[in-house]
């Protein structure tokens, strides 16, 4: 009788950073068994038996914002100097600077994300959940990362009399603004629908461009010119450290952004690549 054993193979996982994590298989065993007649060569397999049970592979995990202060006060207009805000009626458009302006800034993207679907069961427990990926992504991307300066973009509502209310009840809009920088041979974002391999930076003037997305205002609060006037600030904002263009993208299917848009200035850009037609999207650009 002979007996064959095989060895607990590795299993090879790439991680999210890029690298390779050999890990053992729980258990591995393997045994074959024979018996030869004497008066004949015909061998017989009596058993074989081989279990294998596989790790679990790590998943990415959201930090839930367990720190926040929902009651915390919404900091004075005072703080901000006129360069850094833009006032319009009861409102102002600045920058984030509060983990809670930050989060409700990513719930109000849920809300804009989940409006119009239809009503489910859990829908609550997704947006939940999409604030919260939200959330650590903005915190993230506002840190820096890669020859990007990235902001937050909040509209809240001004004091009234001297009295402060609560950061949830004073964000009322929010969007991005990012500047980056052009790869050598691109004339807009997305140009290049396969990047090359090795790819540089082009950083002369002409090359950094703004780049706006996440453009949202609470369902309570439209059309009073939150939009029109935060967007209005992002393209100042991005004029006033010599930024020429100012880029966006839009659904096709979304008329009252792209009227919005084309209204602000924004033109549409003819040549943009053919990945644009895939995604069903316009490119705008606005030239400062």
């Amino acid at each position: 009788m002979l007996t064959i054993a095989l060895h607990r193979p590795c299993l090879s996982i790439l991680s999210q950073n890029g690298t390779r994590d050999y890990r053992h298989l729980h258990r591995v065993s393997a045994s074959w068994t024979m018996a030869m007649d004497s008066n004949s060569s015909t061998r017989k397999k009596e058993e074989f038996s081989i279990e294998i049970q596989a790790p679990s592979v790590p998943q990415f995990r959201t930090e839930r914002p367990s720190n926040l202060q929902f009651d915390q006060l919404q900091p004075s207009d005072e703080e901000f100097n006129e360069g850094s805000r833009a006032e319009f009626g009861p409102f102002m458009a600045r920058a984030a600077v509060l983990d809670e302006e930050y989060w409700t800034a990513a719930w109000l993207r849920a809300e804009s994300h989940w409006e119009g679907r239809p009503n489910e069961r859990y829908a609550e427990n997704y947006k939940r959940k999409f604030a919260e990926q939200e959330f650590n992504a903005l915190k993230r991307r506002c840190r820096g990362q890669n020859d990007q300066k990235y902001t937050c973009i909040v509209a809240v509502k001004k004091e009234e009399r001297g009295v402060k209310q609560t950061v949830l009840k004073s964000v009322v809009g929010t969007l991005d603004l990012s500047i980056r920088y052009l790869l050598n041979g691109d004339t807009f974002p997305g140009e290049q629908v396969k990047a090359p391999l090795f790819c540089s930076i082009n950083r002369t003037r002409s090359s950094k461009y703004g780049y706006v997305a996440n453009l949202c205002v609470a369902k309570s609060v439209r059309r009073q010119g939150i939009a029109s006037n935060m967007l209005h600030f992002a393209v100042e904002s991005a004029k006033s450290i010599g930024v020429e263009q100012v880029f966006v993208h839009v659904h096709r299917n979304n008329g009252p952004a792209q009227e919005l848009y084309q209204k602000m200035g924004f033109e549409m850009v003819e040549v943009a690549s053919s990945q644009l037609l895939q995604e069903q999207t316009y490119l705008l650009c606005f030239r400062t």
